[in-house]
């Protein structure tokens, strides 16, 4: 199986205290398992820790299949998010960057990227700055702005993104809709926000797209954009239109909706 989509950036461990579990995760991660689940061949380039947590996470990489060759392992512990759940919706209370500090994209770290026929990052993956040389390898990159997208690492990347992503569920959908302009005007060729129970939109600049979300059981809300990314990436590979995107998106994330834990 050739690689199609790299997943770049940063792993953590989501540790659900209440459960006395954890679970591996961060976004790049998540994007990459997903995107196996839905039959795409993926690869992960990033870091983990030296410690238990960071074996965790690259056994369930391995398990799920994503291609792991270019994963550092640096001496350290590996980033750790804390999770509470409320309502069915989960909230992050603290985190603790770690290992991340020092990660950097190797030389060989850049060649293997380009072998692939898309990246994806996000906003905590360290490599915003990177973004440039990676898209001049030839291939498209998307970047997830999470819910930050004018925090200066949003606004370094966005210029040298194709498909820039933002999550905003509570403001006005005239609100975002002017953000998405903006988003746009700096050099994207498709900006969309995910907003959770309210759908997603998306903007190409010529006119803006709706999809709703899906009526479905609410179990944990950890990773639904993660899973909205990877859907309408897969989708995106496939030539499939900005609308048939959307719609493969919210179907990917409804799937992870459903279990506690991203995935």
């Amino acid at each position: 199986m050739n690689p199609a989509i790299v997943c770049i950036g940063d792993s953590c461990v989501d540790h659900y205290e209440a459960l006395g579990q954890k679970f591996p995760g961060g976004n790049p991660v998540n994007f990459a398992v997903y995107l196996r689940r839905l039959g795409v061949a993926s690869s992960f380039v990033g870091a983990v820790g030296s410690d238990a947590d960071g074996a965790m996470v690259l056994h369930a990489l391995e398990e799920k299949g994503v291609d792991v060759s270019h994963v550092q392992i640096l001496e350290g512990a590996t980033p750790t998010t804390t999770v509470v759940m409320e309502h069915g919706n989960r909230v992050f209370t603290s985190y603790e960057t770690g290992i991340m500090e020092s990660y950097q994209l190797r030389p060989k770290d850049l060649e293997f990227i380009g072998k692939h026929a898309m990246a994806v990052s996000d906003l905590w993956g360290k490599c915003e700055d990177r973004l440039g040389e990676i898209r001049a390898l030839g291939i498209p990159v998307a970047f997830d702005c999470a819910d930050l997208p004018d925090d200066p690492a949003a606004q370094r990347a966005i210029p040298n993104t194709d498909i820039a992503f933002f999550s905003n569920d509570e403001a006005s959908c005239e609100t975002v809709m002017e953000k998405m302009k903006e988003i746009f005007a700096k050099g994207p060729s498709i900006v969309v926000a995910m907003r959770g129970p309210k759908g997603s939109m998306a903007y190409d600049g010529e006119r803006f797209y709706s999809e709703p979300a899906f009526d479905c059981p609410v179990v944990d809300t950890l990773g639904a954009g993660d899973s909205f990314i990877a859907g309408f990436l897969d989708a995106t590979l496939r030539k499939l239109s900005i609308q048939e995107r959307m719609y493969a998106g919210s179907a990917c994330s409804a799937v992870t909706i459903g279990y506690v834990g991203a995935w």
